[in-house]
């Protein structure tokens, strides 16, 4: 792999602040990366989402989503967490993508920008703009337009199945394989998706663990939650719904 590890260095004494006060942090010196797919999961708020932006904003990707060639900002948002990691690195890789769900919309439009300046056609897009196309159309044609190439890359994704039917999910798992048998490419994906996280050779690093730690497919709160609800989907709905009286 490329990205190698993922150090943390520099930790301030006051740890009483976001984010360095979430229990994933607590006690941890470095990440390694060892896979060509690594997946980041936990509950909301763990701090999943805010590691991939720092390390995107380490290896040289625009915060608000993009390559290293893409620059805009509608409002810096990111965290300052991206100071205190160092990126081991062999070889060092300058291709890639950052894709944050949340700010795709800005992504889109940033794009539309470039294409009237020098048109191409959007070529690496579908040919159409990602604003004609709906959210999940836009998002496999990044996928499958935009992530084409030999050269080595880097792709950091945060939950990309926000928009992303369950067919299209299993669209992009058949995307991640494709670039895994090139073996030109490493992924980086935070998500809260069973589907996605039944990638076969990818890592899984649980940010619910204090600190943050490797966890089986299995063992995932995804898998167990909702292979029991497709089991017993009566019964919990019927669990869930009771009254106090």
């Amino acid at each position: 792999m490329f990205l190698k590890e993922v150090r943390f260095v520099d930790w301030p004494d006051d740890t009483g602040q976001y984010p360095f006060n979430l229990p994933a942090f607590r006690g941890i010196s470095e990440i390694t990366f060892p896979t060509a797919v690594t997946f980041f999961v936990g509950e909301n708020g763990s701090g999943k989402s805010t590691l991939l932006e720092a390390i995107a904003i380490c290896a040289g990707f625009n915060a608000e989503g993009g390559s290293a060639a893409n620059r805009f900002s509608t409002a810096q948002t990111e965290s300052a967490l991206h100071n205190h990691l160092r990126l081991s690195w062999f070889p060092k890789v300058n291709r890639g993508f950052f894709l944050r769900a949340e700010s795709f919309f800005n992504f889109a439009s940033y794009i539309d920008e470039l294409e009237r300046e020098c048109p191409t056609g959007y070529a690496a897009y579908g040919g159409k703009s990602l604003h004609e196309q709906s959210h999940g159309e836009s998002f496999l044609s990044l996928f499958t337009q935009r992530f084409r190439g030999r050269s080595k890359a880097l792709y950091l994704l945060d939950e990309p199945e926000a928009a992303l039917s369950p067919a299209r999910q299993l669209a992009l798992l058949r995307v991640l394989w494709e670039h895994e048998q090139a073996g030109q490419t490493q992924f980086i994906i935070a998500t809260h998706s069973p589907i996605l996280l039944g990638y076969p050779t990818a890592r899984i690093l649980n940010f619910d663990a204090s600190p943050l730690a490797p966890v089986r497919y299995e063992e995932t709160d995804h898998y167990v939650i909702t292979r029991h609800f497709l089991l017993n989907r009566e019964a919990m709905l019927e669990t869930l719904f009771q009254t106090d009286d």
